[in-house]
């Protein structure tokens, strides 16, 4: 029996390659394709696809909305443009997460995943998923961990294994365990999402974790230098200097 899927895409364009690129695949029937939120909840409930291609980022209601609204449980594949929804597609374990744009090779990369994963079932409905994703990104309380891509693969970090962040043009450099990883995130989400007794932004373009820091020293009159335990020296601010020393007992 076929995988029957579900292509959910507003940009025409997009929607018709991915379509294609399914075509191609024998194992999988492409049962339908809606170009916004509000019609995918209509033709997922309706059709009962066994599997959804969901885009996120989508007019009126977006992927997370799709899945809070549903009642039919399907297998979920994102594709969306925006690395910072990687938290989210694992938050609702998703089956993979596609950053567009995306090529055949990926894609059947994803679907190996999907044959494997895709009459497997769960315990936890995607719809109570979809709530824990939204409180993750929304800004509910600090993140628990992060997700990162190294070489075809998502990796997960917990927090506190970040050793410090760097703002690096559009993205944020990840520092954790001797590793950098480029992560698509302002640093204002970062800081907002990060617990303010660990994290401390010390400069416009850094963050450090406070238990990764090895000593302190005056750098001149009015800024002091962070050492961090991996060796990195890093200028504080003036104000973030006066918030350091306040720390000391």
């Amino acid at each position: 029996m076929k995988t029957r899927a579900l292509v959910i895409e507003d940009e025409p364009i997009a929607r018709r390659q991915l379509r294609d690129l399914i075509g191609e695949v024998d194992w999988i029937d492409c049962v339908g394709e809606a170009a916004d939120g509000l019609t995918a909840v209509a033709l997922i409930d309706e059709l009962e696809p066994d599997l959804i291609f969901l885009d996120i980022e989508m007019p009126e209601l977006n992927g997370l909305g799709v899945l809070g609204r549903i009642q039919h449980d399907p297998a979920v594949v994102f594709t969306t443009a925006y690395d910072k929804f990687a938290v989210a597609a694992f938050e609702l374990e998703a089956i993979d997460y596609l950053l567009k744009p995306f090529g055949r090779d990926r894609l059947l990369a994803a679907l190996e995943r999907v044959r494997r994963a895709v009459r497997g079932g769960s315990d936890v409905s995607v719809s109570q998923r979809a709530h824990e994703a939204v409180d993750q990104i929304g800004g509910a309380g600090p993140l628990a961990r992060i997700f990162v891509r190294d070489r075809g693969r998502i990796l997960p970090i917990a927090v506190g294994d970040i050793e410090r962040l760097e703002a690096d043009d559009d993205y944020v450099a990840v520092h954790s365990r001797g590793r950098r990883f480029l992560v698509y995130l302002g640093m204002n989400e970062f800081e907002s999402r990060l617990d303010p007794e660990r994290f401390l932004r010390v400069h416009r373009s850094h963050i450090v974790n406070l238990d990764h820091v090895a000593a302190l020293a005056p750098y001149d009159a009015t800024r002091l230098q962070i050492e961090m335990k991996d060796g990195k020296r890093i200028i504080a601010s003036r104000t973030r200097s006066r918030e350091l020393r306040g720390l000391a007992i």
